[in-house]
């Protein structure tokens, strides 16, 4: 897999955007510092530079999602609507979009994975919109390439586009307004998992597909069907995303693979095919076909500048039949990078998911 040029290259992009610490100065350091620093800053390129250097920032704040998110009574919650379970989590923001969403950062230890990592989130502006107050929203969990660990450059800032995209595409109509939650998806910087419960290795399969979406039904409005959940995910991230939705099509309906290899290559798996076929796409969806459902969705991002191509054409041809309904993005000019794959979801991509996923619905008798 080219894992370490993903996330390379996905690291140089994103680097625009915030520490992803948390840790916060005090307020009154802050403002010495700001105070300290402002001549060098003014002098250095005045707004611009006091914008690169964040001093005029709440980075680092703790930030709440769902600020009018209602505790309605039972009889009150719409059918297919999960209301948030808890516990509350607590988020950090690292970084504040123009528009006025903000990115959060919580760590997770989940329950039954054991592992402990960092998950960004992103709402759209549409959540704390009153009149979907008692609304459910779609959910894309967004992994990275590369390592994945100890960041996932899609919610590290804006740099790479991908809330914008969403926002930009839930105002056009040609985009639902995804939530995105956005987990680390290796359990360390010198190996990669396959999204896998690799035996004898840390959980990460069930880090993704248990803990994550158990943690986003605990603090989000969420869909009780299978019709809200998807996930979107480049190289590694994009095997991860598609291998998940084919093992799991009761819980996960479609995915965006991006710069995507087919099958399991992790070194640690030291041989063991029974555990490499169970974590198989191809084998994956043999299995679906022969069992005739439920149907899922996948859509392909390939960029003309990069290789791999054949490799999802030939998956396409042989597998995707059936219930295994496939479709391939072409980004003209693209590289196996994470701003090409952003457009591609802006080409065409996210159009394509949100045609098969659930849409909130606004209350009616709220203005």
């Amino acid at each position: 897999m080219q894992h370490d040029q993903l996330q390379s290259e996905g690291g140089l992009l994103a680097e625009e955007g915030p520490p992803t610490t948390g840790r916060r100065r005090p307020r009154r350091l802050r403002r010495l510092v700001i105070s300290g620093a402002l001549a060098f800053v003014l002098a250095a390129g005045g707004g611009a530079a006091a914008y690169k250097y964040k001093l005029f920032s709440d980075i680092g704040d703790p930030v709440s999602f769902g600020k009018v998110q209602q505790s309605a009574a039972a009889a009150d919650i719409r059918p297919g609507v999960s209301m948030p379970t808890g516990p509350k989590a607590s988020f950090v923001r690292t970084y504040r979009l123009p528009d006025g969403t903000q990115i959060g950062r919580t760590t997770l230890t989940g329950a039954k994975s054991g592992f402990t990592g960092d998950v960004w989130v992103w709402v759209p502006k549409e959540y704390d919109d009153p009149k979907y107050a008692k609304s459910a929203f779609p959910v894309l969990i967004s992994l990275p390439g590369g390592r994945g660990y100890p960041t996932n450059y899609w919610g590290t800032g804006p740099g790479l586009g991908l809330e914008k995209a969403v926002s930009d595409g839930a105002k056009a109509g040609t985009s639902l307004p995804f939530i995105l939650i956005m987990p680390v998806h290796n359990a360390d910087t010198k190996h990669h998992f396959d999204a896998s419960d690799i035996p004898g290795e840390p959980k990460m399969g069930t880090w993704m597909v248990e803990d994550v979406p158990d943690f986003t039904r605990a603090n989000f409005r969420t869909f009780t069907s299978r019709d809200g959940w998807a996930f979107m995910g480049s190289s590694a991230g994009g095997f991860g995303a598609f291998k998940h939705v084919l093992k799991y099509p009761d819980r996960f309906k479609a995915a965006i693979a991006s710069g995507v290899d087919i099958v399991p290559d992790s070194p640690l798996w030291k041989g063991n095919t029974q555990a490499m076929d169970e974590n198989n796409p191809e084998k994956l969806a043999e299995k679906l076909i022969r069992e005739g459902g439920p149907d899922v969705y996948i859509n392909f991002q390939i960029g003309t500048k990069e290789t791999g191509r054949e490799k999802a054409e030939k998956f396409m041809s042989e597998y995707g039949k059936g219930p295994v309904h496939t479709t391939l993005q072409v980004i003209q000019d693209g590289e196996h990078n994470g701003k090409s794959y952003v457009r591609g979801m802006r080409e065409g991509a996210l159009e394509w998911i949100s045609k098969v996923m659930l849409a909130p619905t606004p209350d009616p008798a709220v203005r």
